[in-house]
């Protein structure tokens, strides 16, 4: 069969999907796209039209779509497995998969589903599920292989620990007594780290020196991290390279946190967090007694910025200034607690290829057209600037 991974309620997920699929979450080690493809070879996105350029979608004659949010699991596998041409699998009014040639389940043959499973419902589910997500995917990813050894200069506590071959651990503590390790290709631990699992470092990521990365977190491909680190996702490609303390919080790609910066994960009076959701338009509980920080792409923080508990950044903007900013700020804003004003498209795109050039990439139109289309949907939260 061949996979669709189909997105629904995007709206629900901004800022992190205004550049990217639902699928494309980072939650444990792999992406929600990657865990799909260890049991499917093909798997591809349906999205909005303005990413799919980027994240195109391959249709085929017996196609079995998943909604992207679904988390997999063996019993729901199952359940998949068994879909024939024309059914379609819900949980009360949730449609969660169908098999069918086009896109449309509305006079297909329902199913309902009897199986549990996790799925990303709001963003704090995103840091909530990484510890259980590392343990799961740490056993597929490491199933049958052997861990390259660590050097005797290095304090290992544990046997839950899997070091790829060009990875390379000076000097440090990990701990998996609480959960396992995973160390990807070329990826580098300097010397005075302390780690306690679950914990997951991809590839060409860097653990700068005398880090404290506290569990369930994740350091997507190409990161540099630093400083006290507690329960959160980056994505990939951002850096956080710097003292200061962060947890409970997602950040995606290309981000830049400045030396010094802090994000509050607890209100002084313990309260229950609220986050802002785009497709409410306001505050909503999280049912959350700890949650930081969520940041969307092309984000960045100037020295001793700090974030009160609960606050969600767009994409592109760029934060600076004493004092805390406020708990949500719009795409492509400008400024700190003093006010903002608008980060112009040609300012952000000569920044954005200098950030990308770094990495041997390239700011290329697809990309540009996508962030346009992100400015666009997002003027008018800026208007009172």
């Amino acid at each position: 069969m061949n996979i669709i991974l189909f997105d629904t309620d995007r709206s629900n997920y901004y800022p992190l999907s205004f550049t990217r699929p639902i699928s494309f979450f980072r939650v444990g080690i792999f992406t929600i796209k990657e865990k799909w493809e260890y049991y499917y070879k093909k798997v591809s996105v349906k999205t909005d039209d303005f990413l799919s350029k980027k994240f195109p979608m391959k249709l085929q004659s017996d196609n079995l779509w998943i909604n992207s949010k679904i988390l997999p699991s063996s019993e729901f596998l199952i359940e998949l497995n068994n879909l024939r041409q024309g059914e379609v699998l819900v949980k009360g009014k949730e449609t969660l998969a169908f098999r069918n040639r086009i896109f449309d389940y509305n006079k297909l043959n329902k199913i309902e589903s009897n199986v549990t499973f996790d799925s990303i419902e709001k963003l704090s589910d995103i840091f909530s599920f990484n510890d259980s997500e590392i343990r799961k995917d740490f056993k597929l990813l490491t199933k049958g292989r052997k861990s390259s050894l660590l050097t005797k200069d290095n304090i290992v506590l544990g046997d839950d620990i899997f070091i790829e071959d060009s990875a390379r651990v000076s000097c440090s503590i990990l701990n998996s007594n609480s959960g396992p390790i995973y160390i990807g290709k070329n990826a580098e631990v300097m010397e005075g780290s302390v780690i306690k699992g679950p914990f997951a470092m991809l590839d060409n990521s860097v653990l700068k020196i005398n880090s404290k990365i506290y569990e369930s977190t994740t350091l997507g491909p190409y990161c540099k991290v630093g400083g006290e680190v507690i329960n959160s996702v980056f994505f990939g490609y951002s850096s956080k390279a710097h003292s200061g303390f962060m947890g409970n919080s997602v950040i995606g790609e290309w981000c830049n946190i400045g030396a010094g910066t802090v994000t509050s994960n607890l209100k002084n009076n313990y309260a229950e967090v609220k986050l802002w959701n785009y497709k409410y338009e306001k505050f909503n509980e999280t049912g959350l007694q700890f949650c930081g920080l969520v940041m969307g792409d092309h984000s960045k923080t100037a020295i001793n910025t700090m974030f009160n508990t609960g606050t969600v950044v767009g994409v592109s903007v760029n934060i600076f200034g004493s004092g805390f900013p406020r708990n949500f700020i719009p795409s492509f804003s400008w400024g700190g607690s003093a006010g903002f004003s608008i980060y112009r498209l040609s300012d952000f795109y000569k920044v954005a290829n200098k950030v990308l050039k770094r990495r041997d990439f390239s700011f290329n139109q697809i990309d540009k057209r996508i962030l346009e289309e992100v400015y666009n949907m997002t003027k008018r939260y800026r208007n009172e600037f």
